[in-house]
């Protein structure tokens, strides 16, 4: 916790409340994000939607409508810590836990959900180099990851091979002391942007014990990148194939062994999923304040619409989502730090359940703010862009549902 410690010697200034985030202090009603935590937790917390609310939500409608990747703003991020959160820190890590990340996962993606998301990508990224790499990997590699001086894509899904990822197809040739890789990858987060591609590849026969785990620098001759795709929301970060022609990669970027890709990437994606559960815990959150806020001073038939009983049992509702899914999230990323034998249902499980309410929550604010939850001048439209991918990648919810079974009917 070194970068942490830090930190908080040297808190941040200036505005706690702006007109979507609020500080986990500013809330004292039965949605504080604060409540459960320990004082650490608690500071981290602190400085996260500080950060949010200072950095981020003034600028969240411009790059969502420029399509800016907010890189310097990301750099001021890594400065926290939150470039490397729950990588070791002798690598420029932070060496938090998983509950600790996605505390800090929800109170960023308040000020803006698509950056935060990315965030938490670039984050899964560098601990899979961490975890798995060897320690010339993990010195060459994560020390400027960490620092967001370079920025890391994960790729997994093809056009062909979405929620049947052993299926892939792109190919790893061994030449000597070198891969030569061909193929694509398909809706990269960051893809021609970053600069530390973690690619999933087919070294060996079909299935899952043939895929190994292989790193691609940006620059190298053989990789390039397809249009930028034009998105209903996660505007912030640029999405982009991945191609391999013939590029050629030395042995040495290879993380861990060949056949161990499989395995690297679903651990990967167990704390993605829990990554992306809680930036659409921040998504929702700020979008039950907003809500709240808009009916206590919109009035109709002479009164305010926090009078109507019917939006008061609404608002409840989504307090209520919002509640259960943070305790889910944050159960599941206890049992994944513990790596107890449950922790895959239950990350599949709160990744269901929290991206599925939290949609429900942002789509009822934006219903509660009428004709003018519509306008793009109204950051609950934003909010509910850019969370409703969250129901799709990491795997799809009804993915989700097929781990969960499969758990339940094993034994």
């Amino acid at each position: 916790m070194c970068r942490f410690s830090a930190l908080l010697s040297r808190p941040l200034r200036g505005s706690l409340i702006t007109e979507v985030v609020r500080p986990a202090r500013a809330i004292s009603s039965c949605i504080d994000p604060s409540i459960g935590l320990s004082e650490d937790q608690k500071d981290f917390q602190k400085v996260a939607f500080d950060f949010a609310a200072r950095e981020m939500a003034p600028h969240m409608a411009e790059w969502d409508e420029k399509e800016v990747f907010p890189v310097e703003t990301m750099r001021k991020a890594a400065q926290l810590g939150f470039g490397g959160i729950y990588v070791r820190p002798e690598v420029g890590g932070s060496g938090l836990t998983r509950l600790d990340t996605s505390v800090i996962f929800e109170a960023l993606s308040t000020g803006c959900t698509s950056t935060t998301a990315y965030i938490s990508i670039h984050n899964m990224c560098v601990w899979m180099i961490d975890s798995f790499g060897n320690e010339e990997q993990r010195y060459r590699f994560c020390p400027s990851l960490c620092s967001m001086e370079k920025f890391a894509s994960y790729c997994l899904t093809e056009p062909g091979s979405g929620s049947d990822a052993a299926s892939l197809l792109t190919t790893a040739k061994r030449q000597g002391e070198s891969y030569v890789l061909n193929g694509s990858k398909a809706f990269i987060s960051g893809g021609g942007d970053t600069d530390v591609y973690v690619v999933m590849c087919r070294t060996g026969g079909s299935g899952a014990k043939g895929i190994s785990c292989i790193v691609v620098e940006k620059g190298t001759p053989g990789l390039s990148f397809g249009k930028k795709e034009k998105k209903v929301g996660w505007n912030s970060q640029p999405t982009r194939a991945v191609i391999f022609e013939d590029c050629v990669v030395p042995v040495a970027n290879r993380i861990g062994s060949e056949g161990q890709g499989f395995r690297i990437a679903m651990k990967g994606l167990n704390g993605g999923r829990i990554n992306i559960a809680s930036c659409s815990l921040g998504a929702a959150h700020a979008s039950v304040l907003l809500a709240r806020d808009h009916i206590s001073v919109r009035k109709q038939f002479g009164e305010p619409l926090s009078n109507n009983q019917y939006l008061q049992f609404k608002l409840a509702e989504m307090a209520t989502r919002l509640v259960a899914s943070r305790l889910m999230v944050r159960t599941a990323a206890q049992a994944l730090q513990e790596e107890r034998s449950d922790a895959v249902a239950l990350c599949s499980m709160a990744k269901l359940f929290a991206t599925d309410e939290c949609f429900e929550i942002c789509n009822q604010a934006l219903q509660m703010h009428g004709g003018y939850g519509y306008l793009k001048d109204y950051a609950v439209q934003q909010f509910l862009r850019d969370i409703r991918v969250h129901q799709i990648l990491e795997g799809t919810n009804e993915v989700m549902r097929m781990i969960v079974a499969r758990n339940l009917l094993q034994d």
